[in-house]
């Protein structure tokens, strides 16, 4: 399993799921039919910046940070139409400009929203280079892009 679509499956074990141990994690993906070590999910909780918060057992539960509970299409959506300047493509290759300072943001919302058809992001302070898994994807990509300005 990629490292992407583990990450997005224990954002939704945590929204389903009262989690206090890394070990119940791996218990729940082995359940799934996933080997993972807890040293693996360590550094996933890193990734995501997973917080813990009280629980109603007394305890303390994983949760995800305030920012990442709400929705990353809104914020995505949002921010292609407060920043978009441009969109091109071609070949396997996305390239989105933006107003100075915003393609950061922009290529992080890209890179949590975990589009299927996203390889790889790289940001700078104006530019996403996005790298799709084939051309006819980049150009879906771009379309879908546009539609949300």
């Amino acid at each position: 399993m990629k490292k992407r679509e583990r990450h997005h499956l224990l954002q939704e074990l945590i929204r389903e799921n009262v989690i206090e141990k890394q070990e119940e994690f791996v218990r729940m993906l082995e359940e799934r039919g996933i080997e993972v070590t807890q040293a693996t999910i360590s550094r996933d909780i890193k990734e995501l910046q997973l917080v813990k918060v009280p629980s109603q057992t007394g305890g303390y539960q994983y949760s995800l940070p305030p920012d990442i509970q709400y929705d990353t299409s809104i914020k995505l959506e949002r921010l292609f139409k407060d920043a978009f300047v441009s969109v091109d493509t071609q070949d396997c290759f996305l390239l989105i400009r933006t107003i100075p300072g915003n393609a950061f943001a922009l290529g992080s919302l890209i890179d949590s929203s975990n589009f299927e058809s996203v390889f790889g992001a790289i940001s700078g302070d104006d530019t996403v280079f996005i790298i799709c898994r084939s051309p006819e994807e980049a150009v879906q990509l771009k379309n879908h892009f546009i539609q949300l300005i």
